[in-house]
């Protein structure tokens, strides 16, 4: 096992901690939308100001200076609306925090893997485990530029790391570069004004155990009356008591109605964030809530009561039932989809063969699932593979965090616990395929193919074949010296 990687242990993933679900609020009138018209500007402008505010702090930041901040808004909103505010300008700040970490990463990377290949000989071949050198000496130029570039990007984020410094778009960065390419986007001046403005208010408020309905400034009754409490200087706009307007659409929510009408009904905590969908001009009120973290059990109860391992891969799951060693039985089961198209399309897909293998593993009468533990980050640069644009279009295409997140949130619901498997449990050893199978089942009396360390039909590193197998029958009926080793996806090393 000199220089390989010891793959990590299997683990029972935690389950998920929170729930949003979403409604559409119909039957608004112009009023209506003019008032939340004005909210959403107005406390959008206290977010961006209050943002600008925590980014020049940078690392001096500071319990005070939050307090200070909060006391700020309070005048010209609420306490309530100063407090969501706050807190969504720090989680904002931290999440660019850790997305500049992950990019001075990428950039480590990429330097790292220049530096080597440029390190080698002109035409070196390179091996499984690392990339060989540059074909020509005008490739070897080019990649020479490209890592004083990479170089350069990266003492610039460094610095920026250093000194606090983040560099935050509300609204969305990709959206505001758009405002250079419309033609292309399919959009005019105003269409894309108006979208971006949109994304840019603030209609939010965080929940609080104890309140009417769970919440003081967004409330919603159990029978779906929606009503807002209006910053000061919106509150001639009030069509009731206290400086709140009620709307005259009412929300019922499809999924989760009752969990939620439970929720409010004993006065626990709800947040809730109205948006306007500009696309199809609907306005849509989310509602989400903290749920007591799901107990999982332990990794060799989930073995023992069944489980299902599955392999992800470009274009569909491919899962086996599992018995209680790890070892598959019966025939393998695939579930498509299509990752092509629009993110929406492709959350579709993902979403209906995650329906489609939960419910195959509620049929099998299974405890969890085990699926590996992807990451691909390391694996989208060009600079590790080079000109094979096809493969890293493969890789960046497939959204693993939202499958994680989605998969472990859809199987809590059906009881089902998610066990993370390392990707490089693979066959180790020639041999007998099991030791472990029950007798009768399939596979049981067959052999692993040979380990090689290339993928089947290519040649050996040195070019030449491997001698045939012998046929004497001193060697095949010699007694094996292999040991039996199950190849199991819930192996932990």
């Amino acid at each position: 096992m000199g220089g390989l990687r010891r793959p990590t242990a299997s683990f029972v993933v935690s389950g998920p901690c929170g729930v949003a679900v979403r409604d559409r609020l119909k039957h608004l009138t112009p009023q209506d939308e003019r008032v939340l018209r004005a909210v959403g500007a107005h406390q959008g402008t206290l977010a961006s100001r209050d943002l600008k505010t925590r980014c020049a702090d940078g690392l001096e930041h500071s319990g005070d200076t939050w307090a200070a901040r909060k006391r700020d808004l309070t005048g010209v909103s609420s306490s309530r609306i100063a407090g969501a505010i706050t807190k969504a300008t720090h989680d904002q700040w931290a999440l660019a925090r850790r997305c500049q970490a992950a990019h001075i990463q990428k950039l480590e990377a990429g330097i790292k893997t220049l530096r080597h290949r440029l390190s080698l000989p002109l035409g070196e071949p390179g091996t499984n485990r690392a990339a060989g050198g540059y074909r020509s000496k005008n490739e070897w130029f080019r990649k020479s530029r490209r890592l004083a570039a990479l170089e350069a990007r990266h003492a610039a984020a460094v610095a920026d790391w250093q000194a606090g410094r983040v560099r935050v778009v509300r609204g969305g960065k990709r959206l505001l570069n758009t405002r250079h390419h419309l033609t292309q986007a399919g959009l005019t001046e105003d269409e894309w004004r108006e979208r971006w403005e949109a994304e840019r208010w603030f209609i939010a408020a965080d929940g609080e155990s104890g309140k009417q309905f769970g919440n003081e400034t967004i409330r919603v009754t159990p029978d779906g009356d929606v009503s807002i409490k209006l910053p000061v200087p919106l509150a001639h706009l009030a069509n009731a008591k206290h400086g709140r307007y009620i709307l005259t659409g009412r929300i019922a929510f499809a999924h989760r109605g009752a969990e939620w009408a439970d929720r409010v009904t004993a006065n626990r905590a709800v947040a809730y964030r109205i948006h306007l969908d500009t696309d199809r001009g609907r306005w849509y009120l989310t509602a989400s809530w903290q749920r007591p973290l799901v107990q999982t059990i332990p990794l060799e109860t989930a073995r023992a009561r069944g489980m299902i391992g599955v392999d992800t891969n470009a274009d569909h799951f491919a899962a086996y039932l599992l018995d209680r060693h790890g070892n598959p039985i019966g025939e393998p089961h695939r579930f498509g989809y299509d990752l092509s198209g629009t993110a929406g399309h492709r959350d579709a897909q993902i979403r209906h063969a995650l329906t489609r293998l939960i419910n195959w593993a509620v049929r099998a009468g299974v405890a969890a699932i085990g699926i590996e533990d992807l990451d691909f980050r390391p694996e989208k640069t060009r600079e590790k593979h080079g000109g094979r644009k096809r493969f890293r279009q493969l890789i960046s295409g497939m959204p693993t965090g939202k499958l994680k997140a989605r998969l472990v949130s859809m199987a809590a619901e059906q009881g089902l616990a998610i066990v993370a498997v390392d990707p490089a449990y693979r066959s180790d050893r020639a041999g007998h395929r099991t030791a472990q199978a029950e007798p009768g089942d399939q596979g049981r009396e067959g052999t692993r193919p040979p380990t090689t360390d290339r993928p089947p039909g290519e040649p050996s590193p040195s070019g030449k074949r491997k001698r045939e197998p012998s046929a004497s029958k001193t060697v095949r009926d010699a007694p094996s010296t292999q040991q039996w080793v199950h190849d199991s996806l819930m192996h932990t090393g």
